[in-house]
């Protein structure tokens, strides 16, 4: 059975405004990007506890760490890096979730340094994502790659080649399809069938033609087709919302109560039709 989750953040910043949405939306799972407007690695160790007591108290589980890992440029510190990365593990396991969701890093940031040529900084972060999977599998959870625009696995193409180079259980892909039409890619079938052998995780969200933010439906995703796939191929994970209906920056979009209520309601009144049961 499939579990919905979603960014509750785009709800409100605080916490427990968050919890009554997703109560009212019979939504019983969360992925924490942030919370007072505090991203989820910057939380200190007392928030963090705090946030998941009353997480456990509204009877609400943390799906994944909605990090910002992987959202640099590929020339900035890796070292540095590599310590928040360290503290999205420490996060994970404190909120007892396996999941944190990875970005394969931007382009390099000075000059000559072959920014428009991807190419040029494959290998580079390739070794990074290697070092990183490393870790996280010593500590046993799951890395989950979105592939965001602008970064380097933005396009089906060269996502493939990370997940088949990076070639490791605890590095697996996020389907983001309107993240897909946003890099002009098609994202079913073709990126449906391209990533299927590492598919781990499913955000949703729509984008119309005129690259406008839509309910799951409504935009040029073909959500129906694309979880009438996912049900005929067993798929059993998470699906989160992340609707970015109101804004849509770097770091996090933002719907607000109403268009997150609509968000949520387009997807459940999807599931219900094609009678596909879900908690």
């Amino acid at each position: 059975m499939i579990r919905l989750s979603a960014f509750a953040d785009e709800i409100s910043p605080d916490l427990h405004e968050q919890i009554a949405v997703l109560q009212s939306e019979n939504i019983h799972a969360i992925d924490l990007r942030s919370v007072d407007k505090i991203n989820v690695l910057d939380l200190s160790d007392q928030q963090v506890q705090t946030i998941k007591r009353t997480l456990t108290d509204a009877g609400i589980v943390v799906a994944a760490i909605g990090s910002p890992i992987g959202k640099v440029p590929i020339d900035s510190s890796f070292e540095e890096h590599l310590a928040r990365f360290d503290r999205s593990i420490t996060v994970a396991r404190a909120l007892d979730t396996r999941y944190i969701r990875i970005f394969s890093f931007y382009p390099p940031t000075k000059a000559g340094s072959g920014t428009s040529d991807p190419a040029s900084y494959r290998e580079q972060v390739i070794s990074n994502l290697r070092e990183m999977t490393r870790r996280a599998r010593e500590a046993d959870v799951q890395l989950i790659h979105e592939n965001e625009k602008d970064i380097y696995g933005d396009t089906i193409a060269r996502n493939v080649d990370l997940l088949k180079n990076i070639n490791d259980v605890h590095f697996r892909s996020v389907l983001d399809p309107a993240n897909y039409l946003q890099c002009d890619q098609r994202p079913y079938p073709d990126a449906y069938e391209a990533t299927k052998p590492w598919l781990e995780y499913v955000h949703v969200k729509d984008v119309r033609a005129d690259s406008s933010m839509a309910v799951a439906g409504e935009g040029e995703s073909n959500w129906p087709a694309i979880l009438q796939r996912l049900r005929s191929d067993g798929y059993n994970g998470y699906i989160a919302l992340e609707p970015h209906l109101a804004a849509a920056g770097q770091y996090q979009g933002f719907s607000g109560p109403d268009l997150f209520r609509r968000a949520s309601q387009a997807l459940q009144t999807l599931l219900r039709d094609m009678d596909w049961s879900y908690a």
